[in-house]
C-alpha cells in the first residue's frame, strides 16, 4: 500500500473558487482574480491569504517584467505550485493498460504501459496496484488515481457494463483502493476525456463545448455552462442508433447507416473486407482511399459525409462554441477532411456561423490523462461529484 496520501487542506465555498479559478486558468494577478470571481478586492485579499500560508497558492514574478516595474501587490500573479502533487491516471483497454503520472495542471511527467492478458477484475485489479507502486518509486507524492474505462459506469467507482473487458457490476474502485491505499475514481472514458478538456484543454473557458471522439465506437460529452452534463445513458451506445444515412451499410455492430456502422474503425474494416475479401488496417485503408484505390475512397467518403452529417446535427441542435474531434479516427480527417466540411456547410442554415471544428491527435496516454484529471477534480473539490 502507498502511504502519505496528500490532500487540500479544507476550504469554504469562496477559497475553494478561488483555487480552482487560479488552477485552471493561473498564473492571474488580484486584480484579473477579483475581475472574474466579481469579487471586492478586500473580500479577495481574506480569501487568498490562507491559501497564500498554506502554501496552495504562490506568488510568482511576472514573466519579462522587472522587479522594479512591477505596480505592487494587486498586479503580482497568484499560482499555484503545478508539481506538489503527482496523480495516476490509467487508461483500460481491451489488451492494454496505459498508465501516466500528471502535475496537479495535468503535464505528464510519466508514462508507464502494461499488456492486459486477462480480463478478470481482480487480476486487472493487480495490474493497476503494480504499476502504481512502480510508479510511485519516482514519484512518492500521489494523491490520487483515475481510471477511465469504455463502458457504463455507476456512482464514479463500479463498472456496471464493459463491452471490451465483458464487465458487469466490477466494484474496481474499492480493488485499486485495497492494494494502493489511495483514493481511487472510475469513469468512462470520454466522460473523463471530456472533463479534462474543459479545465485543461480545448474547452478552458467556454460556456458550450462539445466532445466527439471516433475509434472503436462513438463517443459523445456536452459540456454547459461550463461544466458537462452527466447522462444516465451515458456510454450505453447511443451511436449505434444515430443514425446519419438511412440507406447506409448494415454491419455487424449497429443499425444501417447508424453513426457506429459508418465511422468505427471496426465498421469501416469489416466494409471492406466484405468487398474485397482483405483485412487491412484503418491506417491502411486511409492511405489507399488518398491514394484514390475505388473501394477505400468510396468508404471513406461514406465515414466522411457521416462525420460532417453527425457534427451539423450536433451544431444545429447544441450550438456549441467549439466541437473537439478525438479519438484514434480522427486520421480521416486528415484524407477527407475536405468532404467532413462541405457536408457540414451542406447541412446548416446558408447564414449560419461557421462551426469551429479542432481535431486533437491523441494515443492513449491522453486518455490516461483525462483520468488523471478525474483525480486532481476530486482532490480539489474534495468529492467525486465532480
Amino acid at each position: 500500500m502507498t502511504a502519505g496520501i496528500a490532500s487540500w487542506p479544507p476550504l469554504s465555498p469562496g477559497e475553494r473558487a478561488v483555487a480552482i479559478e487560479v488552477l485552471v486558468h493561473g498564473p492571474l494577478s488580484r486584480t484579473e482574480l477579483a475581475r472574474r470571481l466579481g469579487l471586492s478586492a478586500g473580500s479577495l485579499t481574506r480569501l487568498t491569504k490562507p491559501l497564500i500560508e498554506s502554501g496552495l497558492l504562490v506568488e510568482v514574478a511576472e514573466a519579462g517584467v522587472p522587479a522594479e516595474a512591477r505596480q505592487g501587490r494587486p498586479s503580482t500573479p497568484l499560482d499555484v505550485v503545478a508539481d506538489s502533487w503527482s496523480f495516476l491516471g490509467f487508461k483500460i483497454t481491451e489488451d492494454m493498460v496505459y498508465g501516466v503520472v500528471t502535475t496537479l495542471r495535468s503535464d505528464i511527467v510519466a508514462r508507464h504501459d502494461r499488456p492486459l492478458t486477462t480480463h478478470d477484475p481482480t487480476e486487472v485489479a493487480d495490474v493497476l496496484g503494480e504499476m502504481t507502486a512502480e510508479l510511485t518509486r519516482d514519484h512518492p507524492r500521489l494523491a490520487g488515481i483515475g481510471i477511465g474505462v469504455g463502458g457504463f459506469v455507476q456512482d464514479r467507482a463500479v463498472v456496471g457494463e464493459s463491452p471490451f473487458l465483458l464487465w458487469r457490476d466490477v466494484p474496481l474502485a474499492e480493488l485499486v483502493e485495497e492494494r494502493t491505499g489511495l483514493p481511487v475514481v472510475v469513469e468512462n472514458d470520454v466522460a473523463a476525456l471530456v472533463e479534462a478538456e474543459t479545465w485543461f484543454g480545448a474547452g478552458r473557458g467556454l460556456d458550450r463545448f462539445v466532445v466527439l471522439t471516433i475509434g472503436a465506437g462513438i463517443g459523445y460529452g456536452l459540456v454547459l455552462g461550463g461544466k458537462r452534463v452527466p447522462c444516465a445513458e451515458e456510454d450505453r451506445g447511443f451511436g449505434r442508433h444515430w443514425i446519419v444515412d438511412p440507406n447506409g451499410p448494415l454491419t455487424p455492430d449497429g443499425r444501417r447507416g447508424s453513426a457506429v456502422s459508418l465511422l468505427t474503425i471496426p465498421n469501416i474494416r469489416y466494409q471492406i473486407r466484405a468487398a474485397t475479401g482483405r483485412d487491412r488496417t484503418y491506417e491502411e485503408i486511409l492511405a489507399a482511399a488518398a491514394a484514390g484505390d475505388p473501394m477505400p475512397a468510396r468508404v471513406v467518403a461514406e465515414a466522411a459525409r457521416a462525420l460532417g452529417t453527425l457534427v451539423a446535427q450536433i451544431s444545429n441542435f447544441v450550438m456549441p462554441q467549439k466541437i473537439l474531434l478525438a479519438g484514434e479516427g480522427v486520421g480521416l480527417m486528415d484524407v477527407a477532411g475536405k468532404t467532413v466540411e462541405e457536408t457540414v456547410r451542406d447541412n446548416r442554415h446558408p447564414l449560419a456561423a461557421p462551426v469551429e471544428l479542432e481535431t486533437k491527435v491523441s494515443d492513449f496516454h491522453d486518455w490516461a490523462c483525462g483520468a488523471a484529471v478525474l483525480a486532481i477534480k476530486v482532490l480539489v473539490l474534495g468529492s467525486a461529484e465532480v
